[in-house]
């Protein structure tokens, strides 16, 4: 059959044909899975197992003996006078309750006290209130203007600026309690907010009849003002970053070494499998043989995982020699496929093992991801990481002169004249804005 001038064949039947795919296993999802797994990732993996798995057991006694100790200890401290200040301190606060004790016992009757609480409940961690009047008035079955009374209400509590809708209320409040302030501050902040933050000057300094020194007089100040008065109520805990490997340096050695204490020890339950053994029964038997099965895929899993990171961070620190002992200022550029070649593994291998991992430098503790960066194109074909044109980028800013600021194509100039590092005008404003510089208008001063 033709068609078209070309031959289809219609013939149907069975036919061979000799494909290679691979193909995803179970034990090779699970190696694949423990090896981006961050610490607290793999500790939460190995308990769920735990709990499930019968022939899997962890090792906890090393928390368990920790939290008593801790426990221990804050029993000790508080019922010891000599601690009382470190428990003061402790004490959270709590914006609902700091607003409400402002209030006068009696001054609001039963109906204005719940819709007290309602606005308070709806204040984020900054300070801001995130529901409408019309919402508030809704929930509490109160009208419109009850509740803008209760509003203006908080908003002349302390601290100054909580309760308003955005930042331009915000500051706002705080103006109309300072006595002393730039003349027009209040006025400036009120009517033309958005060209004044966004530092479009001329306009305003036209209509408004104030000369560029007195805006920036009055920008200076507004920059002292609270953007976020709500701060200091916020419950947020520290986080404490542990590092998954540790690299010293001794001469001119570098030592690599894995960090797994804190990462709870998995043992096989050799007892219960010999005890269930011995009942010789067939459904208990097929059970048996499937979890002792996901055990050794869990314990060589984890050690592969072990393996894995050890020998990705050694080779970092190889190539990386002088950033890991003098800092990310010697950084050279460095991608994965480079150290997946190098290694002879695969490059997502390389990117799943740094993921979310953590390395303790003789300068400090950064991610592994960190330590990637491609390379930049130079006038004497040197190799200069994005991060290290990053370095330079934010140098010259801080050491700019603030009323004639450099622009994106200055920097990139500067950049290919006295660091013969070549970048697009594109690229510089791209690392900028990653730095969290503002452009060149905004960061000029009058």
């Amino acid at each position: 059959m033709e068609k078209g001038g070309i031959a289809l064949d219609m013939r149907v039947g069975l036919f061979q044909q000799q494909t290679l795919k691979l193909a995803m296993t179970q034990e090779l999802s699970q190696a694949i899975a423990l090896l981006q797994y961050s610490t607290q990732e793999l500790t939460s993996f190995l308990e769920s197992k735990a709990e499930e798995n019968p022939l899997v057991t962890i090792e906890t006694e090393s928390f368990a003996s920790i939290d008593r100790k801790t426990k221990a200890k804050k029993k000790t401290r508080e019922s010891d006078a000599k601690y009382w200040i470190e428990q003061i301190g402790e004490e959270k606060l709590c914006l609902e309750e700091y607003l409400f004790s402002q209030i006068h016992p009696n001054y609001l009757n039963n109906q204005e006290t719940l819709l007290f609480h309602q606005i308070v409940r709806n204040i984020d961690e900054n300070g801001y209130l995130r529901a409408s009047v019309q919402e508030i008035a809704r929930a509490c079955k109160q009208t419109e203007e009850k509740t803008q009374e209760i509003i203006q209400l908080i908003q002349s509590l302390e601290p100054a600026g909580v309760g308003a809708r955005n930042l331009q209320e915000c500051l706002l409040l705080q103006l109309q309690r300072v006595t002393t302030y730039p003349r027009g501050s209040l006025q400036i902040v009120k009517d033309c907010f958005i060209p004044f933050a966004e530092k479009k000057w001329k306009g305003i300094s036209r209509e408004y009849r104030f000369s560029m020194k007195e805006l920036q007089e009055i920008f200076d100040f507004v920059q002292t003002l609270n953007p976020r008065p709500g701060d200091i109520f916020a419950q947020e805990k520290p986080n404490y970053i542990v590092p998954d490997v540790i690299v010293e340096c001794t001469d001119e050695q570098l030592m690599v070494r894995l960090i797994d204490d804190h990462v709870p020890k998995i043992q096989f339950n050799n007892e219960y499998y010999n005890e269930m053994k011995q009942l010789k029964n067939k459904k208990v038997n097929q059970f048996l043989q499937d979890k002792y099965q996901e055990t050794q895929w869990i314990m060589k899993g984890i050690q592969q995982r072990k393996e894995t990171i050890l020998k990705v961070m050694t080779k970092i620190a190889e190539k990386q020699y002088e950033c890991v002992r003098k800092g990310f200022s010697h950084l050279k550029p460095m991608t994965m496929k480079e150290i997946a070649d190098e290694l002879e593994i695969h490059e997502s291998t390389v990117s799943r093992t740094v993921k979310a991992k953590f390395v303790q430098l003789p300068f400090g503790t950064v991610e592994m991801r960190e330590f990637f960066s491609s390379s930049l194109h130079t006038v004497n074909s040197v190799d200069v990481s994005a991060k290290e044109a990053k370095s330079i980028i934010q140098l010259m800013v801080q050491g700019e002169d603030k009323k004639k600021p450099f622009s994106d194509r200055e920097i990139e100039e500067r950049l290919e004249k006295e660091f013969q590092i070549l970048l697009s005008r594109r690229t510089v404003a791209k690392y900028r804005e990653q730095l969290n510089i503002p452009s060149s208008s905004k960061r000029k001063r009058f």
